[in-house]
């Protein structure tokens, strides 16, 4: 199997000696959850889990909520409910929409808020390493002790702050050494949640609170670690820096993830746009089979546009191989699927290619459709397994 490590920007063996495997992937901040730009994202993680599993592979799948930071805190206020309500209620929502879409339990779902123990630590040892500064109770990462800084993203130095700034980063925080410094620890403000640390009473970071769940759950080095394309810098390129700076290990991730942004009405879909197509409104007309076959007739690394009327060959093609499924042969001949499973599983193993999978699938379901009396037990079998796979039910 080939995995595209965004990384080094290209296509490389997947490889695990031990057989075990961790995967760490960012989810959502939980608010106007969940559209399809989310869904694609972490349906892709969803296959990749599957495979790796179908594969022989022993996996351990975390997922991270972040349930509290600047963009919680300002819908919270926007909409008058009590930050840590609006939080569990959309993360309820987001859990539901992804169990109605077929997905994998996460072996371990966290919670920034659960682990603000391991954020303190890990700000303490980004301290005492040097790479850290205190100053008026806020706590910084100084890029600038970072020689690799940018590994991941590529990005010329000049051009990493005006896109940090797009994504959160405060370019004019007075306590800041450098513009590009990212917050490890918000010093507590008057009317915001806070939690003691030996320096003052504040709030996690965005960046530190997933290098602090991931090295919680999966160790100092993670297999694999994922999320959106939109994440690589600065928040990705962050979580490098900090963990790199307290283990002294390299490289914090071996194959680094990352899935493309879908458009809508052309542009990307997005909260702060809010051409938001919601999975729990298409779920009232079609089937979590059909959204899935809608989502991944595209590539997962390559941008794409949802228009309204896609559904409806997805519906059509959902179609097709449920009934292709269910189809009663005869007593004839063997019709033989091998061909076909070859192909899907080739398609898997080329960077999760699951546009070609979907085509194996058709193809195969398309001769059980035209099999008349052959014998078909084993190739609607075979249908059932490989479907599975991307997560399709049959229903």
């Amino acid at each position: 199997m080939q995995i595209y490590n965004s990384q080094s920007q290209q296509l490389e063996p997947f490889t695990s000696e031990s057989g075990k495997v961790g995967i760490y992937v960012c989810g959502v901040t939980p608010y106007d959850t969940t559209h399809l730009g989310h869904a694609f994202t972490f349906l892709t993680f969803d296959i990749l889990v599957r495979y790796l599993r179908y594969k022989g592979y022993d996996v351990t799948y975390v997922q991270n909520v972040t349930d509290i930071d600047d963009d919680i805190l300002r819908k919270s206020n926007e909409v008058g409910m009590n930050w840590m309500e609006l939080a569990q209620k959309e993360t309820r929502r987001y859990r539901e929409d992804m169990r109605n879409l077929n997905a994998l339990e996460f072996d371990h779902y966290v919670a920034a808020t659960e682990h603000i123990q391991q954020v303190v630590e890990n700000v303490a040892a980004l301290l005492d390493a040097g790479v850290a500064y205190e100053v008026n109770g806020s706590v910084y990462y100084s890029v600038a002790k970072a020689p690799g800084f940018g590994k991941l993203s590529h990005l010329p130095h000049e051009e990493m702050l005006p896109i940090a700034n797009e994504r959160g980063n405060k370019p004019d925080d007075p306590n800041k050494q450098d513009p590009l410094d990212f917050l490890l620890w918000q010093g507590a403000i008057p009317g915001e949640p806070s939690w003691p640390a030996p320096w003052g009473a504040g709030r996690p970071g965005w960046h530190i609170e997933c290098t602090a769940m991931s090295r919680y759950y999966l160790g100092d080095q993670i297999d694999i670690h994922g999320g959106g394309y939109d994440l690589i810098f600065p928040h990705h390129e962050a979580e490098i820096a900090q963990a790199e700076s307290v283990t002294g290990k390299e490289p914090f991730v071996r194959y680094w993830m990352h899935v493309a942004m879908v458009d809508y009405q052309g542009e990307k879909m997005s909260k702060s746009l809010g051409n938001l197509v919601y999975t729990r409104d298409l779920l009232k007309a079609h089937s979590a089979d059909a959204i899935r076959l809608c989502l991944f007739q595209h590539h997962y690394r390559f941008p794409w546009e949802f228009f309204d009327g896609d559904m409806d060959g997805c519906d059509d093609a959902a179609e097709h191989l449920r009934s292709a499924v269910n189809a009663q042969g005869g007593d004839g001949a063997l019709l033989d699927p091998a061909p076909w499973r070859d192909k899907f599983l080739a398609a898997l193993d080329n960077d999760l290619d699951t546009p070609r999978a979907i085509d194996a699938l058709s193809e195969l379901a398309g001769e059980i459709h035209a099999a008349g009396d052959r014998n078909i037990t084993e190739a609607t079998s075979t249908l059932r397994e490989l479907g599975g796979l991307l997560g399709l039910s049959f229903r």
